[in-house]
């Protein structure tokens, strides 16, 4: 599932393209795509809207929209494309929205990526037009949701704060930790907690922090709270910087994966300390660790 880096880098990378944009018409070729309102609301409330610009909520790709905020989630096999004039849909589109001819680079032909790196959301031109003409989300799996609200706490009101924004600081985190008893990564991973880290980055952080993924959140001292708020920051702006990380069948494009210290690395040597990494599972989420770099004190 992507994180925050992919998302943010959908977001860059569609935003040059998409603002200014005006959705002409949407077709909803799956129904439960569509987590709100109902087909037909949605159909008529998003004709004629203007796309303003593309921003990222925690993992939530956001088209803000002359009078509403449409909220993408990839969830585990989404996938977003532009496409020329002529497309025609392809068996896991579940959403394709017609847009008005906004921004037109000059891309030559041939399918070619949004960004220097490659990327997962990519540009179709043809040997004619070369302006946008549908965006297409397409999703194997069937389990990304799309939202089309005026109202956008109803979506992401009840998210935690954001790792990349200024009130997420050492100190809130330390009392965050305090004020609950949770595993470290479980508590990470939650959404309502800290929005936007998935099992990737998160294993990444606690390996730089040398927190254990199975210590207790109040037992962090000041000392490495403020080493994980650091941490946190810093492989976030890594794997933004790399376009992300490209480990599955659906995101393509991101380089992180070639500097992931423990992540998808067990057996092999810690970076630090050189001692084998280790996998388990908590909750049912593979996690790495180095039992050198990360003992847990019990």
């Amino acid at each position: 599932m992507p994180e925050l880096p992919e998302v943010e880098t959908f977001a860059r990378a569609l935003r040059p393209l998409l603002a200014g944009c005006t959705i002409l018409s949407a077709d909803l070729r799956w129904a439960r795509t569509l987590a709100a309102p109902s087909p037909r609301k949605f159909r008529a409330q998003i004709q004629g809207q203007k796309i303003v610009d593309v921003t990222r909520r925690a993992k939530y790709l956001t088209l803000q929209l002359t009078d509403f905020s449409l909220f993408v989630h990839l969830r585990m096999s989404g996938d977003l494309f532009i496409k020329e004039a002529g497309y025609k849909a392809e068996k896991h589109d579940r959403l394709i929205l017609a847009l008005t001819p906004g921004p037109s680079p000059d891309y030559g032909r041939g399918e070619l990526n949004l960004l220097p790196a490659p990327s997962s959301a990519q540009v179709v031109a043809g040997d004619g037009d070369q302006s946008i003409k549908y965006l297409v989300f397409n999703d194997t799996r069937k389990f990304g949701r799309v939202w089309l609200t005026d109202d956008a706490d109803s979506v992401v009101g009840g998210l935690g704060p954001e790792p990349l924004g200024d009130s997420f600081t050492p100190q809130w985190l330390y009392e965050s930790l305090h004020a609950r008893r949770r595993q470290m990564k479980p508590l990470l991973l939650d959404q309502t907690f800290l929005a936007g880290l998935g099992n990737i980055y998160t294993d990444e952080a606690l390996h730089i922090a040398k927190i254990h993924p199975l210590s207790l959140s109040d037992s962090v001292t000041p000392k490495q709270a403020e080493r994980l708020n650091e941490a946190i920051r810093a492989v976030l702006n890594e794997g933004i910087r790399r376009n992300g990380a490209s480990i599955d069948w659906v995101y393509r494009g991101g380089e992180f994966q070639n500097y992931f210290r423990v992540y998808g690395r067990d057996g092999e040597a810690c970076p630090e300390c050189g001692t084998k990494i280790q996998k388990f599972y908590v909750g049912q989420r593979g996690t790495h660790v180095c039992p050198h770099c990360q003992k847990l004190k019990r």
